[in-house]
């Protein structure tokens, strides 16, 4: 096939990026031919035409406008598809030939920064593993907010079931390793296999060398890591060929250790509906979707964190606690916050895209509002009395000369485009203002001009035009074409009218023109001068987007608590877990016919470390002890809870087996995945966490289902083998015969009203067991 220079310059390109879907910048459009045409078409819905169309050498053609581009990319992005953004290098004016091109980033599911492709209050990870002489290395970053954790472990089931919950969107691993069970833990994601040399660990510690100073890497210690170096430095070396740059805002290293928090595991996360619901795996009904009631999209992704990973120590829960009750009780000042909050964009992933060169003026625009409502957020929560809002106050950068270099400098509404002009403010350098003054001045010359050659050739309809091919020109219809003066040069000729120039016209034309394209031009560079010194000042802006997070997340805290009327949880070292007039914060809020029934609780490790529940379906077993577990992990991320007094001794880890469903996809039935499941709380279980268990043993026969369940809850009670504070809803009423022997073991029910063959929930927790499950009359409620 005869190609011309713009398909063999496209070849060549795409050559180099065949995993790629390559938008080939051609003026105002990225296009995509050949295969990238086919098959991008169908996943962005547009039509597909062709290059030469009819004749033997046509090509398959699709376009997009370019300003468009960041909605299509989407499309592709969430279908699994990498984009590789070719752009026109340089002034098509300047070019000898074909325009350069050169691919200036690809746009892969974890390399993601524009706003609109992103969850705002989501994290957006991608993730480095690597497996090496019994270790298991971990590093992931999240190149829209700059935010960059390794990890490193020994243990390898332990390790997987710590990262299950980060949900990342794309990873990179050895390709010695793909289908090895050790990645199930990254399902889901984007996968991309590179040969061992790319983990090399002497590239590896030369790449992070680059990024990082050396107190950095030696605090994560990264000679004595090497297989956390791997990945990290896999990871960096992947982000660096990717966006064509080492990106600076990438500048710090946090160890991601999970020794200071109450574990949550993949299982328990699900079966709790912390972030989606069990049901339809939707986020309405979830937790944090009624408890987020953050202003900010930083302070989501703060508070998002907060759940996923709730405190252990308790002077730090104290201190947030602290915070939310004096931000609860200061209710003009909760309002105040809200609304000065209500004024700070994402200062984290603007900070990010203005450090990667890839923002714009309404970008800067963005931040510049941000930091003007600094002071005022400071004013609001001088003096404050706990040391956590008094740390933020005194830590709060307001960055009067960022914010005053972008006010003088960029138009209040500037245009989306960087290249098009009319971005950089009148004032602030002579140079531009000149060549405004000259643009601006043209369109009166222009009818200036008009006039005067009327006058001059008596031709009163004479009139001055413009057009791309032509430039300006002077119009006279053909019944005055014999009044047209000698110095006229004609150059076109219409069906009704002559088009002319004059070298009068001519000469300022050039002038108009050349001052137009220097004016883009000047503009350009200093837009770009103006955002490289703000980018000069992102660990500044990372600083303060960071303390704006906590701020946010405690106002929301604040805000529910109030909301919601909770208490304020007394939390301590001691085993026990006290709480009066409990509800399920999400059930809670539902529109139920009769109310939601609030319950006590009392677990301890001597004389009620093992509660058996027993009652009929639908009566709020699993309810009642999902409630639980969550009002001790909402206290112990520094919340209040739904509840009128709680007292919360310190959890390790909280384990869930609750409810179960065949896995198809690893073969495993029912009854498979719960004993799994089962299997995993007693392996990692300790006399510290807090273990929930609903109908254990229901997935095969009775006697097998009953002795599983009786050796499985003997075992969790047991406290030289675990001890927990323990909490098993079932339906095997054998099972509470176990109180009459086992110390520490106490039986409870769900309350019902017999009314003739009827049932009617009470919904109450009360002392003692039950023999009884009632399924003809639940069945009968049922419609059966």
């Amino acid at each position: 096939m005869n190609l011309t220079p713009a398909m063999r310059q496209y070849v060549e390109i795409k050559e180099k990026y065949k995993d790629c879907i390559l938008f080939f910048r051609m003026g105002d459009f990225y296009e995509m031919f050949f295969e990238d045409a086919v098959t991008a078409s169908k996943a962005m819905e547009i039509t597909l035409t062709s290059r030469n169309k009819g004749k033997e050498d046509s090509i398959p053609l699709c376009g997009i406008p370019y300003h468009a581009a960041p909605s299509y990319i989407t499309k592709l992005i969430e279908k699994g598809f990498k984009v590789a953004v070719c752009e026109q290098v340089e002034d098509p004016k300047k070019a000898k030939g074909i325009v350069k091109r050169e691919v200036v980033r690809v746009v892969t599911p974890g390399l993601v920064v524009d706003a609109d492709n992103l969850q705002s209050k989501e994290n957006n990870f991608l993730a480095g593993f690597s497996a090496r002489d019994g270790a298991f290395g971990l590093a992931f970053v999240d190149i829209s907010t700059g935010e960059f954790r390794v990890a490193e472990s020994v243990d390898r089931e332990f390790f997987l079931n710590e990262i299950a919950g980060l949900d990342f969107k794309e990873i990179v691993v050895r390709e010695e390793l793909k289908g090895n069970n050790l990645l199930r833990a990254f399902s889901g994601c984007v996968a991309n296999y590179f040969p061992s040399d790319y983990f090399g660990h002497d590239a590896a510690v030369a790449i992070l060398g680059e990024y990082f100073p050396e107190d950095v890497l030696n605090r994560v210690d990264v000679e004595g890591r090497p297989a956390m170096a791997e990945a990290a430095g896999a990871v960096l070396r992947y982000v660096t060929e990717t966006q064509k740059d080492r990106l600076v805002h990438i500048n710090d290293i946090k160890w991601y250790d999970t020794a200071g928090y109450l574990m949550l595991d993949d299982i328990a996360r699900r079966n709790l509906e912390l972030f989606t619901t069990i049901a339809d795996n939707t986020k309405a009904g979830s937790l944090f979707n009624v408890l987020d009631e953050t202003t900010t999209a930083m302070g989501g992704r703060r508070l998002r964190w907060w759940f996923n990973y709730p405190l252990i120590d308790t002077e730090k829960i104290k201190e947030r606690l602290a915070a939310v009750s004096e931000i609860k009780e200061g209710h003009l000042l909760r309002e105040d916050l809200c609304k000065a909050l209500s004024g700070v964009y994402d200062l984290e992933r603007l900070g990010s895209r203005i450090s990667m060169k890839v923002a714009n003026g309404r970008d800067l625009i963005a931040l510049m509002t941000s930091l003007k409502a600094l002071p005022g957020i400071r004013k609001l929560i001088l003096g404050a009395d706990s040391h956590f809002i008094s740390s933020i106050y005194e830590g709060l950068d307001e960055m009067r000369d960022v914010a005053g270099l972008i006010e003088k400098s960029i138009v209040s509404d500037p245009p989306p485009a960087i290249r098009d002009g009319g971005i950089i403010r009148e004032g602030y350098d002579g140079e531009l203002d000149e060549l405004i003054s000259i643009t601006r001045d043209g369109k009166g010359w222009i009818a200036a001009l008009e006039e005067k050659e009327r006058r001059r050739t008596g031709i009163n309809s004479l009139k001055v035009g413009y057009n791309n091919i032509f430039g300006y020109y002077i119009e006279v219809t053909k019944t005055n074409t014999d009044l047209v003066p000698d110095d006229y040069i004609r150059k076109q000729t219409l069906v009704n009218a002559e088009r002319y120039i004059n070298q009068e016209l001519k000469g300022y034309e050039y002038t108009v023109l050349n001052a137009e394209d220097k004016r883009k031009e000047r503009e350009y560079d200093l837009f770009v001068r103006i955002r490289d010194d703000v980018a000069k000042e992102i660990r500044r802006i990372q600083k303060t987007a960071s303390l704006l997070a906590d701020l946010d997340a405690i106002v929301s805290l604040a805000e529910v608590a109030e909301r919601y009327n909770y208490c304020c949880p007394r939390v301590d070292d001691e085993d026990i877990i006290e709480i009066k007039d409990g509800k399920h914060p999400v059930v809670e809020r539902m529109s139920l016919t009769d109310g939601f029934v609030p319950n006590d609780t009392f677990l301890d490790c001597e004389k009620s470390r093992f509660l058996i529940i027993t009652g009929p379906n639908m009566a709020g077993k699993s309810t009642y002890i999902r409630q639980v577990a969550l009002i001790v992990l909402m206290a112990q991320m520094g919340g209040f809870v739904p509840a009128s007094e709680a007292r919360i001794g310190i959890v390790d880890r909280i384990f869930t087996r609750v409810g179960a469903t065949d896995s198809l996809a690893r073969g495993q039935s029912t009854f498979m995945v719960e004993m799994t499941e089962v299997a995993n709380i007693l392996k990692n279980a300790t006399g510290k966490s807090l273990i929930l268990l609903d109908e254990v043993g229901r997935g095969t026969s009775t006697f097998d289902g009953l002795s599983i369940a009786w050796a499985v809850a003997e075992y969790i009670h047991d406290s030289n083998h675990i001890g927990a504070r323990s909490l098993f809803a079932t339906h095997y009423h054998h099972l509470t015969d176990m109180a009459l022997t086992g110390e520490g073991i106490k039986n409870f029910n769900v309350a019902v009203k017999e009314w003739g063959d009827r049932i009617i929930f009470l919904r109450k927790i009360v002392e003692g067991g039950t023999n009884r499950s009632y399924g003809i009359q639940v069945a009968r409620l049922a419609g059966v």
